[in-house]
């Protein structure tokens, strides 16, 4: 694909809490799975992504799962104008409990 159609990946600062309570050995995959993912079509859905019912926690309007079992969420807003992609929280799944920097949250 073209790099004018790749869009670019903003991390919101809030994220080094997020990526501290996961485990460490999982950080490469989280990482490399947000670039391929969300680096073009990020707002395409497909089985493991999809929009967020609304109102979200952090006003994130997409979701996209992966990893073992499918545990990691990716919470994440496009910008169209800015041609980017802003995470906005990143969370793991335990059984049908969803935890961010360590807390559980209600989806």
């Amino acid at each position: 694909m073209a790099d004018e159609n790749r869009f670019t990946i903003v991390y919101h600062s809030r994220l080094n809490q997020h990526i501290r309570a996961i485990e460490r050995r999982h950080h490469a995959l989280i990482r490399k799975t947000i670039e391929q993912q969300l680096s073009y079509e990020a707002d395409t859905e497909t089985r493991n992504r999809k929009p967020v019912r609304q109102p979200f926690l952090f006003d994130a309007t997409w979701e996209i799962r992966f990893g073992p079992e499918n545990r990691f969420r990716v919470f994440y807003e496009v910008d169209h104008n800015h041609h980017a992609v802003n995470i906005l929280a990143i969370g793991e799944k335990k059984g049908n409990r969803l935890f961010i920097a360590g807390e559980e949250v209600a989806p």
